[in-house]
């Protein structure tokens, strides 16, 4: 019989492979959780309860039992989230939601709050990110290693690094938990329902892993493996307008446009491990490690349109409605074609060492070390194309009307593809290197991203008899994070110059090499354009294209690094007995924290053609005292009331914190007043002296578990925000050191009418404001309601958030926050019995404050439309005969295919971003031995 089994899932893999052109996919494995589900009323303790019930009532459990107002989700298998991501999973959560970006959820928001609010952990460790900031790109965690995923909603003294908004804590699987050894493997496919856009790109992927769990020594030695490979491919159809000015009658109309066909796709390699030692009741280690490596190539193709904002562009043929134009013609408009290649490669590795040791019957010591690392290097190519440098080819005429679905179809005149009319060149004569004109064929941006931490930890937790405290703990935990950011950018050009300059001998094209044409040419259909020049970037790249470096003084300050300590001490007293003959539970302690944060960097000059870069440094030390409380009472068997009251922070984004400043002189200022805002001279950078964002929160929840399992919960929340970082802030600054460095007839005109003082941009603590909001959940078996029922149930929450947060800068606007949808709402149904699984999944949530990536990538927040998307599976796994621990999964994510939606001004006419990436199909095959 072993031997067929083995044949068996040999064939079993290898057809699997077959129909998915090597599609290979996630563990999806033993049905125990990190924390077993008590049989539910009326079954047999010899039931087994396994998938996706078994992990709703292991959520349900962890939810149950914590003092904190938590949500959770587990694995329904060992590696097995209930969803394609851990993004995914979470955005089901009351209060949770997620931000598409390339078509994957991976920015999480927790009561209306943005990424940058929340903190994630990993085993309870705080973590590093390949991100730009603080806010984790989930991409990075493979969710085929974690057995569960709490998040925390209120504070206690012991959870180091909380954010305000909440805590997502990452649970790897402990293997002295598991009865027995597991080996598990895991095959699964994707197609998205989109053909592929680009020639050079990929509609289809896989996603493979394996996972060995064992345990020696008598069961005191345990050994976890993961290791997970993925190849994932997504297509986004997209368009970009450029803004709606007025024209001469007032309406609105587009100022330009800049369509994009993009696939893309993502190769991810994991490898997690896990030994856990414990010889004894007095002493328990375990180590953890998980590495990740991703890389991620996208290619866009499409063409820049100035339309009403280009230059000497006619307009005729107008169509209006309400004030909006709706249709006109456009005439002498040179498109700049694009042919970009983007291509990022991270590397994640985290390592965590923790031991617990019993002192004596009352005393017990814990000591965790951790040191977790991110690197990330992007390359970020851009190259044009077009009739003639600055505008000196054939123009076209483009007739541009509005679509139902809020999309521009632009029906142009000109043949794009003809290589007799276009070349490498600056259509436009965009190109300028701070103080002259440079032909720009291309742009290459070349960030690079360093995020390292290194934590210790230490407590001692004393039992206490004869009273309703159960335990005191004391702790402390110190902890240094340096994040390294470096740019290096260049201008492109067709070769035969010195420095992209047309004096210094640069021609202003270049023709197109038919070695970089690659023969298929990418279609625009979806707005109205039948076809683009498709060039290999590349190619280009590194045989056309001559790279000089880009010195403008935005450019050079950009570098910096930026450090923290942070010391923190805490105690707290735990609760543990009855308050008027009802049992009580709960806590309260304090936090201390100090820290240090300090950078270096450079800041610039720039006056009368001249630049000066000079290194500059700055450090801030401040202490913050944060206290909390929490309380679980359970009035009646199964009903709880939970309460919290804390204070929490969360620090200012990473890149607020550098000491980088950029000045800036503008001659055309010069005579206008004494006014700062009409002054010559303006600055814009960081500081280092920012202090965390601070809130007074106030939380509560009413719980109701059934016998038959499931649960209904109702939880309400009040945020006092301050300190809150303005990114806007100005300040008034004395510029009088520069004065020297200009010609003296300037000089003498700036000191005349007083206007060395200028604007300093730099955040600021100054905002303030509140937040609140209600969340409910539903968890039903149905079972609860009839036996002919079992196998039916429903999950599902929503919740609404409102917030008022003003700037001292300018305290009569509220603030529309990042992240923040006033209604969130999602459901699953789902049937599960003897080996058959089928759920469908919704969520909702209505329009919020995204950020999205903006000019030379840098991230910018435009207002993202409401959307609603439906998900779905359907599997089956073998219980018994000679398949037993085989099966099959077909999954269906975006079924709604939902675009990504993003308008300005309040004005859903006025859209900025469209992007579509279709449906994508998963079918997967698992095999436990």
């Amino acid at each position: 019989m072993h031997q067929f089994r083995h044949t068996v899932l040999r064939a079993a893999l290898l057809a699997g492979a077959s129909f998915s052109l090597a599609a290979v996919a996630h563990a999806q494995t033993d049905a125990e959780t990190a924390t077993p589900a008590a049989p539910a009323a009326g079954e047999s303790e010899g039931i087994v309860v396994t998938g996706i019930r078994a992990s709703l009532a292991s959520a349900a459990k962890v939810k149950r039992d914590s003092v904190l107002i938590v949500d959770s989700i587990s694995a329904e298998d060992v590696g097995k989230l209930p969803d394609v991501s851990i993004a995914d999973s979470l955005a089901r959560l009351p209060g949770v939601t997620a931000q598409r970006l390339e078509g994957r959820d991976q920015r999480l928001s927790i009561r209306g709050l943005g990424p940058d609010f929340s903190t994630t952990l990993l085993n309870g460790r705080e973590q590093v990110t390949v991100g730009d900031n603080r806010g984790v790109e989930y991409d990075q965690y493979p969710s085929e290693f974690f057995q569960n995923v709490n998040v925390y909603k209120s504070a206690d003294a012991a959870l180091i690094a909380a954010g305000i908004s909440g805590t997502v804590d990452l649970r790897m699987l402990r293997p002295l938990d598991k009865n027995d050894r597991i080996l598990a493997v895991s095959l699964r496919g994707q197609m998205n329902g989109m053909d592929k856009l680009n020639p050079d790109g990929e509609r289809y992927g896989y996603r493979a892993s394996a996972t060995y769990v064992d345990q020696f020594a008598d069961d005191t030695l345990g050994l976890s493996l993961g290791f997970a490979a993925s190849q994932t491919p997504s297509q986004n159809e997209r368009f970009n307008a450029w803004g709606y000015p007025t024209d001469a009658d007032g309406n609105l109309i587009i100022g330009g446009a800049k369509p994009y066909v993009q696939s893309n796709l993502l190769k991810r390699y994991g490898m997690v491990g896990t030994l856990e030692w414990q010889p004894s009741d007095n002493f328990h280690s375990t180590f953890d490690v998980l590495a990740s490596h991703f890389e991620e190539e996208q290619r866009l193709r499409g063409i820049e349109f100035p339309l009403v904002w280009g230059t000497d562009v006619g307009v005729s043929d107008v169509t209006v409605e309400n004030g909006f134009v709706t249709g006109a013609t456009f005439s002498n408009v040179y498109g700049v074609q694009r042919n970009d290649y983007n291509k990022r490669k991270a590397d994640t590795i985290s390592l965590g060492w923790n031991n617990d040791i019993r002192l004596n019957d009352r005393l017990k010591l814990n000591v965790d070390a951790s040191w977790s690392r991110a690197k990330r290097t992007d390359f970020l190519l851009e190259t044009y194309s077009g009739t003639g440098y600055l505008r000196s080819g054939v123009s076209d005429t483009v007739r541009v009307e509005r679509q139902s679905n809020g999309l521009f179809s632009i029906v142009p005149t000109l043949d794009y593809t003809d290589t007799n009319v276009i070349s490498l060149t600056d259509p436009n004569g965009w190109g300028y290197n701070g103080t002259t004109a440079v032909v720009q064929a291309g742009f290459l941006n070349r960030p690079k991203f360093i995020d390292d931490m290194k934590s210790f930890r230490a407590n001692l937790v004393g039992d206490i008899s004869g009273s309703i405290f159960s335990n005191w703990e004391v702790g402390g935990n110190y902890s240094r994070r340096k994040k390294t950011s470096a740019y290096t950018s260049y201008f492109l050009c067709p070769t035969g110059g010195t420095d992209c300059t047309i004096a210094n001998g640069t021609p202003g094209s270049a023709p197109v090499p038919q070695e970089a044409l690659l023969g298929k040419n990418v279609s625009l259909d979806y707005l109205g354009v039948p076809a683009m020049l498709t060039l290999d970037p590349l190619y280009l790249y590194n045989n056309v294209l001559d790279a000089v470096y880009d010195n403008r003084p935005s450019s050079l300050v950009r570098d910096n690094v930026v450090k923290e300590d942070v010391f923190t001490g805490y105690a707290k007293m735990t609760l543990d007995g009855d308050l008027g003959g009802k049992p009580l539970k709960g806590a309260i302690g304090v936090q201390v924290i100090h820290t240090r944060q300090a950078s270096t960097g450079t800041i610039s000059n720039f006056s009368n053609g001249v630049v000066t870069v000079v290194p500059a440094s700055g450090k801030e030390s401040f202490t913050n005292f944060l206290p909390s409380a929490q309380f679980s009472v359970e009035l009646e068997p199964g009903f709880f009331v939970k309460m919290g009251a804390a204070q929490t922070m969360v620090r200012p984004r990473m890149d607020q914190e550098r000491i980088n400043q950029e000045y800036n002189f503008n001659l055309a200022n010069v005579g206008l007043g004494s006014d700062p805002q009409y002054s010559p001279f303006s600055s814009n950078g960081g500081n280092i002296a920012l202090r965390p964002y601070q809130s007074t929160n106030i939380d509560l929840s009413i719980e109701k578990y059934f016998p038959g399992g499931g649960y209904v919960s109702l939880a309400g929340y009040f945020k006092n925000l301050t300190d809150f970082v303005d990114p806007n802030n100005n300040i008034a600054y004395d510029f009088s050191d520069v004065l020297a460095s200009l010609p003296a007839d300037i000089r003498n005109q700036i000191i005349a009418d007083g206007s060395y003082i200028g604007l300093l941009k730099a955040p600021a603590n100054t905002g303030k404001g509140t937040i609140m909001g209600a969340e409910g959940t539903v968890s039903l078996p149905f079972k609860a309601f009839s036996e002919t029922l079992d196998g039916f149930g429903i999950f599902a929450s929503g919740s609404y958030t409102h917030s008022e947060v003003k700037y001292g800068s300018n305290p009569t606007d509220v603030v529309t926050l990042p992240g923040l949808s006033k209604w969130v709402a999602s459901g699953t149904a789902y049937y599960e019995k003897s080996g058959f699984q089928a759920r469908v999944s919704y969520r909702y949530r209505s329009s919020f404050l995204g950020e999205v990536a903006g000019l030379s990538a840098a991230p910018t927040f435009r207002t993202a439309k409401a959307e609603g998307i439906l998900d779905a599976q359907i599997g089956y796994e073998f219980q018994s005969g000679p398949l037993t621990g085989l099966s099959i999964l077909l999954q269906g994510k975006n079924l709604t295919d939902q675009p990504f939606v993003t308008y300005q001004n309040g004005d859903k006419r006025q859209v900025i971003d469209y992007q579509r990436y279709g449906r994508d199909y998963y079918l997967g095959l698992t095999y436990k031995f």
